[in-house]
């Protein structure tokens, strides 16, 4: 009962220091890095390039077969040097991963 109502005191404090101008609500992040680490070859590659461009979402594409600091520095955050990769606002997904790809989006 007690945890209850100091959630709703902190519930109220915070309410009324947005509508003193104090605290801004939560906003999504202005910029969105996206990255996409790919082969040529790779079909599931070319699936999550299609889904990010279906959903308008720009991102900068590395070819991991030509350029190998993008291949090392994807090997060096992941441990893994299977493709395709993605990196959302520091966030890595392996593999082409709708659900996790759309909540690194939304996050």
């Amino acid at each position: 009962m007690a945890l209850d109502e100091g959630l709703m005191g902190l519930r109220a404090l915070k309410m009324a220091q947005m509508r003193a101008g104090l605290e801004k609500p939560d906003a999504k992040p202005a910029h969105r890095s996206v990255e996409l680490f790919s082969t040529p070859t790779c079909p599931y590659c070319h699936m999550a390039e299609r889904y990010l461009m279906d959903k308008k979402v720009s991102f900068q594409k590395n070819d991991v077969s030509k350029d190998n600091a993008a291949a090392q520095r994807m090997i060096n955050a992941t441990g893994e040097a299977a493709v395709p990769q993605l990196c959302i606002n520091g966030h890595w997904i392996m593999g082409f991963d709708r659900q996790a790809i759309d909540e690194a989006l939304q996050a």
